[in-house]
């Protein structure tokens, strides 16, 4: 096709980001503004018009469904794209890198990706052979740590000892890990990225052919690029690459995962000539609903500056609804729901966003109280079920018989009479020879150590998988997974299981086999088993919703980015929840918090609602929060407060707070009103920011400049307009 005749279907500032000639890009694309557009368009204008060869081109995403997307839409324009592009994750792309130079990065040949779920068991074993106790030491937070020092580049051997009892056994842990992983040829998803960082520094021609090779990078989602990721770019580009960074710094919502902000910021300081253009023209939300996201994201402070805008309608008013606890709050919601399908809208058009995982059980009973399919995006995704986690682990011993979490998880599933005291035998000897787990139980199957039935027990597992090995060497993929989930007994166990869950679990499997005779094998001299392998573990970790014909989608507020429905709601906007109470002493948290608030508030399309509960049992305690400050931070006359179309219930001592949102002057029998300015005889001065009660028990919240936020009676406070 004509690829220049693609510039006629963009607006002049898409137009100018994908015809651009070669220079270093910053593009601020707002949400809903075609990013996913330019970006892909701006790679067809380099290969059909600028003769730019494929394998010249490097493209990072941030989620395999994203770059699978981007293949598919290059394919489209085209006609076909060359296998020489490369398109992936930075964990994708990491692992190509250390596949095809595994002895420059000093890797076994057949490394093993470790998902989080398989750390966690190393982990767990690591610290047993140190003797740290898991009580005192959480396993998870180990994980965290050692994630989070790998993201910023640091080796647990530069790390200093201080003397502090908790950063040193850290440290301790950490190495012992990395010994752990060495041995047994284990790579966890920070050192892929780490390793293949390391492999530019420490191989300088390899870096140089890297160079020169890669003509073009260009990064989606830039503001969610951690420290690593950033000095990997920084060393791939040199000084003779031309980088093209896609972000928004407005929708930055990962910081507590390694997410720098600064990254963006400094995009211009750090590369030279840079040229920044802004996509502000929203495609998405109406134009009341983007008003309100302006107003909101234009509280923080250090913004690179952008405005969305739309030329379709202003739409619906934003609806607030205060609702008197959580239960309330969900029925209001599913009420709101139900007239939707009443009046013809999908199902899968509605979004329930919220700030905490916790909120979603009032929402969900609520749901199915009501006999309605939901479905919680983000939910244990089909790579995580215990059934297929059961069924890689056998298909990564066929694999690479070293894989120590591979054969911890199956030496005794189905059971086989393999007792928890003989697999500590196996990991005790495993540990004092410096060997695999595997290694060490044929070795003691040889000795007299364990008993002759456990001897026996082992000596069958080995022979089983050596014996599908076999069985399976010359056959297609989905050939393999179907041999290996019969003839392990894996079937049969989990089709013994009673009711619904075993029935899913045996669908599930089938589905595996399935999986596998669609997969699509990137390079055809390598073996099919270990790309699929690769695949599932890079997969892993990717929020991605089952498929469902017709459900009402619930999810976080960061699973929701990316995503766009015609109705959202955002539930417990509340301060100390929404935003976080974490994040109230901290600058750059409560930005971060706003940031996610816009990006909430830009999911909506056609319809936002924002609802907060006068009370909430949230963790098992009751908290009584006022209103968040973003519902006050978007223009009244965006906003309409909305009541429910049935009566509530509320005991007798409860009387309805006037919502602090409403900024019109409404008067009380005091002749005062919400957002007024007054004073007090000790106190000084403040504003009125909330209203309870009636007659002579009314009651008054005010935040007094000095003293902070305070309820007084308004009959006895002798308070005096300022």
């Amino acid at each position: 096709m004509d690829i220049s005749s693609l510039l006629d279907t963009l607006n002049d500032a898409q137009r100018e980001a994908v015809s651009a000639p070669p220079e270093n890009q910053l593009i601020l694309a707002g949400a809903g503004s075609g990013k996913t557009r330019v970006l892909v368009q701006r790679i067809a204008w380099l290969m059909g018009v600028e003769n730019i060869p494929p394998h010249a081109i490097l493209a990072v995403t941030f989620t395999n469904k994203a770059a699978k997307e981007m293949r598919g839409r290059l394919e489209n324009m085209l006609g076909t794209v060359s296998r020489h592009l490369w398109v992936g994750t930075f964990h994708s792309l990491a692992h190509r890198l250390l596949k095809m130079h595994w002895r420059e990065a000093k890797l076994p040949e057949q490394f093993q990706i470790l998902d989080s779920d398989d750390q966690l068991r190393l982990i767990k074993r690591v610290m047993k052979t140190l003797e740290i106790d898991e009580g005192r030491w959480p396993p998870k937070q180990i994980q965290w740590y050692i994630g989070g020092q790998k993201d910023e580049g640091r080796r647990a051997k530069y790390l200093q000892r201080t003397g502090d009892l908790h950063t040193d056994t850290l440290i301790k842990i950490y190495a012992a890990y990395e010994e752990a992983c060495e041995r047994g040829g284990l790579v966890d998803f920070g050192e892929l990225l780490l390793r293949s960082h390391e492999l530019w520094l420490n191989a300088p021609e390899l870096l140089n052919h890297y160079q020169q090779r890669f003509q073009f990078l260009l990064v989606d989602e830039f503001q969610d690029t951690n420290t690593i990721q950033y000095a990997w770019l920084r060393v791939l580009a040199g000084q003779d690459t031309y980088i093209t960074a896609v972000g928004d710094d407005d929708q930055s919502i990962y910081g507590w995962r390694g997410a720098r902000i600064e990254n963006i910021q400094r995009f211009d300081r750090d590369f030279a000539n840079v040229h920044t253009i802004r996509l502000e023209q929203n495609y998405r939300s109406t134009a009341t609903i983007l008003k309100a996201a302006n107003a909101v994201i234009d509280n923080n402070r250090g913004r690179m500056g952008k405005e969305l805008w739309t030329d379709s309608v202003d739409g619906d008013l934003i609806s607030v609804y205060a609702a008197f606890n959580e239960q309330d709050e969900a029925r209001f919601i599913v009420d709101r729901i139900s007239a939707w399908i009443e009046a013809g809208g999908a199902r899968r058009d509605v979004a329930l966003l919220y700030r905490s995982n916790a909120q979603s059980r009032a929402l969900e009973e609520a749901i199915i109280q009501r006999g309605l399919p939901y479905v919680v995006y983000g939910g244990q995704k089909f790579y995580e079920r215990l059934e297929i986690k059961n069924a890689l682990a056998y298909l990564r011993l066929l694999w690479h018989r070293h894989d120590d979490p591979a054969f911890e998880r199956v030496i005794n599933t189905p059971t086989r009479a393999i007792g928890e005291r003989t697999v500590e035998d196996i990991r005790a000897y495993a540990r004092e020879r410096q060997c695999s787990l595997w290694q060490a139980a044929e070795e003691l199957t040889e000795t007299d150590h364990m008993t002759a039935r456990a001897n026996n027990a082992v000596r069958s597992f080995l022979s089983l998988i050596a014996r599908l090995d076999i069985a399976t060497r010359e056959e297609p993929l989905h050939k393999i997974a179907e041999h290996v989930i019969t003839q392990s007994g894996l079937l049969d166990f989990h089709r013994n299981e009673k009711g619904e869950k075993g029935l899913s679990r045996v669908e599930n499997l089938q589905e595996l086999i399935g999986a596998c005779k669609v997969f699509d094998v990137e390079d055809e001299a390598l073996p099919a088993l270990g790309q699929f392998l690769a695949t599932t573990a890079l997969d892993a970790g990717e929020a991605q919703a089952e498929p469902n014909s017709d459900s009402i989608q619930l999810m976080t507020l960061h699973s929701a980015k990316g995503l766009e429905f015609p109705l959202v709601f955002i539930s417990g906007v509340e301060e100390n929840l929404f935003p976080h109470k974490m994040s109230m002493d901290e600058p750059s948290q409560l930005e971060e918090e706003r940031r996610l608030c816009y990006v909430g508030i830009t999911r909506a399309e056609k319809k936002l609602y924002l609802t907060y509960a006068e009370s909430r049992r949230l963790y098992g305690n009751d908290s009584f929060n006022l209103p968040s400050r973003f519902i006050r931070e978007i223009p009244r006359e965006l906003l309409e407060e909305v009541r429910p179309r049935t009566k509530v219930s509320r005991p007798v001592y409860h009387q309805r707070a006037v919502p602090s949102f409403v900024r019109q002057q409404q008067t009380d029998d005091g002749g005062f009103h919400l957002g007024q300015r007054v004073s007090h005889p000790v106190f000084g001065e403040g504003f009125i920011l909330n209203v309870e009660g009636s007659g002579a028990r009314t009651r008054v919240q005010i935040n007094f400049d000095d003293q902070g936020l305070k309820w007084l009676m308004l009959a006895q406070a002798n308070l005096t307009p300022a």
